[in-house]
């Protein structure tokens, strides 16, 4: 029982820098923050540790998931099951036939 604790306390002590790096990476990432339509009624919150949220009018929570940035391409995986993607271009955010804006 003691070796097992042993093994599960190194493994998980020998992770914790890599998740440490991988969040600061993602905190510095230039695409972290806040994207809006024109009009303000679809909001995406995209969170330095890899989750989003997306507003969409009076409902603050629509969606939420998680998301990968590969160069200029953004995944999302919703929560709920659904996955989509979008492209970032001249700094705007193409998703889903939308396009939003940085604020």
């Amino acid at each position: 029982m003691q070796r097992t604790f042993a093994v599960l306390v190194a493994t998980t002590l020998l992770a914790q820098p890599a998740i440490a790096e991988e969040k600061e990476m993602l905190t510095n990432h230039p695409y972290i923050g806040l994207w809006v339509t024109e009009d303000g009624h679809i909001r995406h919150e995209l969170l330095p540790n890899g989750r989003y949220m997306e507003a969409r009018g009076t409902r603050e929570r629509a969606y939420e998931g998680r998301y990968l940035v590969t160069g200029t391409r953004i995944e999302y995986w919703d929560d709920t099951g659904f996955t989509a993607d979008g492209d970032f271009i001249d700094d705007i955010l193409h998703h889903a036939g939308m396009i939003l804006y940085r604020r």
